[in-house]
């Protein structure tokens, strides 16, 4: 039996999306890593009951990661519900106090701020109270982490209780692994291996069809279309290495042309192509408005081969930044081809550098025509040969969907450039 998991995310704020969940994803991904299943991520607010419910919800798995509600207010509840849980009552742990008290004093005296020394107190006191039997694990920021095992002759999952900013959860989790109760659940775990089939150009359906065709004995599948692309991740023991191997000899011969990887993202591959043939790239951007160039530059490193990108959303940015020509601009629109490949030499040219990408359309919600409708987005790279793609393609979804859609379209279109395979 594989050892399992769940997370717990809480507070209001995640749960009512104004801020989103990084901590479920993050957990999850280590957890498989080391080879951990993962039944379920809930995310609750921050109402004691609520929480509760998630927590005998998950009664049945080996260990329970929470997230959240360690700090000294009102709502910062979830130390003491999990204690409540898991059958232990709480106590002042009176150096755990002292440690919190000075990490929040330098804190205040760092930025200035003052507060009623009572209500600080009473704050640190509530960090500082520790279920009976309980693992403290020392703060990374202010707040103390917790592993709870449940009380002497209750059975269930041990929980570990971790604060809410992930900076600061990822900086207190190797601590929560090196717990004791923690090692004791992993001993049994076994490894879980997961790999990624990357497509362009395939329908959900068709793929369907394939999987169909065949049976693949322990192997978990599951996939996902993601602005054009369409990802088949699978998870499984080392003893199903046999049936993934054919698993991916089926997807192979069924749609090869369509098979970009078989497990780097197109912005990795894209990345490794421009550092291993010392390429450069530039971008010219309008719908986007600079989406392209911050995708290129969200890895380390990127400074290498991205030498910069215009959101050159006005016409006069247009002819003054990149030199599209105003009788082209006059002739055919800014959102045609013409300008888009205008676009795109104009990059190359002004920036020096290999590849050029330029990008033109419509996002909406306003600005169409039964010509032109919103959606209406023209791209072109062109490359050190002065070989060139274009694309003109009416993109379904919100403003924000098409722009997204758009700058995924054209990281493939630079991925064909400089190495094949399925066309964008």
């Amino acid at each position: 039996m594989a050892v399992r998991a769940g997370i717990v995310v809480t507070g209001t704020e995640v749960l009512t999306g104004r801020v989103s969940d990084r901590n479920g994803p993050w957990l999850a991904e280590e957890l498989r890593r080391l080879g951990v299943d993962v039944g379920a991520v809930l995310v609750v607010g921050d109402r004691p009951e609520d929480l509760r419910n998630a927590l005998r919800f998950l009664a049945g798995e080996d260990v329970v990661i929470t997230t959240g509600g360690l700090g000294p207010t009102a709502d910062d509840l979830t130390a003491e519900v999990v204690a409540g849980v898991q059958g232990r009552p709480s106590s002042l742990d009176p150096e755990l106090e002292r440690h919190v008290a000075g990490i929040v004093e330098g804190l205040m005296d760092g930025r200035g701020w003052r507060a009623d020394p009572a209500a600080t107190a009473a704050g640190v006191r509530k960090q500082a109270l520790v279920p009976e039997g309980a693992t403290v694990l020392p703060p990374v920021g202010t707040a103390p982490g917790l592993v709870v095992p449940p009380a002497e002759g209750r059975d269930g999952p041990v929980v570990v209780v971790l604060p809410g900013p992930p900076s600061e959860l990822q900086g207190m989790w190797p601590a929560a692994l090196d717990a004791e109760p923690v090692q004791r659940v992993l001993a049994g775990r076994s490894e879980l291996r997961q790999e990624t089939l990357r497509l362009w150009g395939t329908l959900e359906s068709q793929l369907a069809a394939t999987l169909r065709e065949s049976e693949f004995p322990g192997l978990e599948v599951t996939t996902c279309l993601r602005d054009g692309e369409l990802e088949i991740v699978t998870r499984y023991g080392p003893d199903a290495q046999p049936e993934y191997d054919r698993l991916v000899g089926a997807v192979r011969e069924a749609h090869g042309p369509q098979l970009f990887s078989t497990g780097p993202t197109v912005d990795d591959l894209v990345a490794s192509a421009f550092a291993d043939r010392r390429l450069t790239v530039a971008t010219a951007e309008s719908c986007t408005s600079g989406l392209l160039v911050a995708r290129l530059t969200e890895r380390a490193g990127s400074s290498a081969w991205v030498l910069g990108g215009v959101a050159s959303y006005a016409n006069s940015a247009k002819e003054a930044l990149v030199g599209v020509p105003s009788e082209l601009l006059a002739s055919y629109g800014a959102v045609s081809t013409q300008v888009a490949a205008a676009l795109a030499e104009g990059a190359r040219s002004r920036f020096g550098a290999d590849v050029g990408v330029g990008i033109t359309g419509i996002a909406g919600p306003g600005g169409g025509s039964a010509e032109k409708p919103v959606g209406t987005v023209h791209l072109c790279a062109v490359g050190p040969s002065s070989e060139g793609l274009s694309r003109s393609v009416v993109l379904p979804g919100s403003r924000s969907a098409v722009r997204h859609r758009s700058v995924s379209l054209a990281m493939h279109m630079v991925r064909q450039l400089l190495l094949g395979g399925p066309p964008a």
